[in-house]
């Protein structure tokens, strides 16, 4: 699949206001315009781009909005988006950086919108942060119209933190398998349309046997050891862009339980 949306090539940035700061990079989300985040970035925006057109012309809201670059490159085709953070900082930034963006402060666990006021939610990279996950799905089951969308993507349990019982990365509190990601939103009210996987298409793949078989573990270790960067694995990361990646379903060639990332796409029952 192929970029949807964007005012120009796949790997350009999202639009923002000139001389707005940037969010500090702090492990707990990505942000664009960091050369050795680039891969993270990358991998997170394929989702956004891939699945903007789901949201045309209705009212979406961003459960978790981060930097907020995703809910600004889905004002290109929403009715109107409201991003909400629980983070003072993102929620500061979002209003500067992106004024397209209704940017509104408040918990996921108890979402500030009435019942039945939008479309679709967004919600990608963020369940795992969560403690309550079917408390905040239930939410978005009460504020979706009849027929809404939950557009949800989360790191795939099997591959990120393999034969382990607690995340690898500590701002996790729970993290998913296909099975779970159903059983969950399932248990919430909604109707899975589909669940589909995020995966390292062709040239990832030759960066992947560049760098000793991982890329991403390339790049962990660095991080590990606070080792400096190589020129060539820095060079590899920052050339990476959306059409590096797969998202596609699990079939006889691609197991879901193999992808990088679990994306589903659930209707509000």
């Amino acid at each position: 699949m192929s970029a949807s949306l964007t005012d120009g090539p796949a790997g350009d940035p999202p639009r923002s206001t000139p001389g707005a700061a940037q969010l500090p990079l702090t492990g707990e989300r990505t942000v664009p315009g960091v050369a050795e985040e680039n891969y993270w970035f990358r991998r997170h925006e394929v989702v956004y781009r891939r699945l903007a057109e789901r949201c045309r012309g209705r009212d979406v809201l961003e459960a978790g909005c981060g930097e907020g670059y995703g809910a600004d490159l889905i004002t290109d085709v929403a009715n109107r988006v409201i991003g909400l953070d629980y983070d003072e900082s993102a929620v500061h930034h979002v209003r500067a950086r992106y004024p397209r963006v209704d940017m509104r402060q408040g918990n996921l666990a108890d979402l500030p919108l009435a019942p039945g006021s939008v479309d679709v939610v967004v919600n990608f990279q963020v369940i795992e942060h969560l403690w309550d996950q079917h408390r905040f799905v239930t939410e978005c089951h009460r504020v979706l119209r009849p027929g809404g969308l939950l557009l949800m993507s989360t790191p795939n349990r099997v591959t990120f933190s393999p034969g382990r019982d607690t995340p690898v990365n500590p701002f996790h509190t729970r993290e998913l398998n296909a099975a779970e990601l159903t059983e969950l939103l399932e248990s919430g009210g909604f109707a899975l349309e589909s669940m589909l996987g995020v995966f390292h298409a062709a040239r990832l793949a030759d960066l992947d046997a560049r760098h000793g078989g991982s890329i991403i573990d390339a790049q962990i270790a660095r991080a590990v050891a606070d080792a400096p960067w190589s020129p060539a694995l820095l060079a590899d990361v920052e050339s990476i862009t959306v059409d590096d990646f797969d998202l596609e379903a699990g079939g006889p060639h691609r197991n879901i339980d193999d992808s990088l990332d679990l994306v589903a796409i659930a209707v509000r029952a």
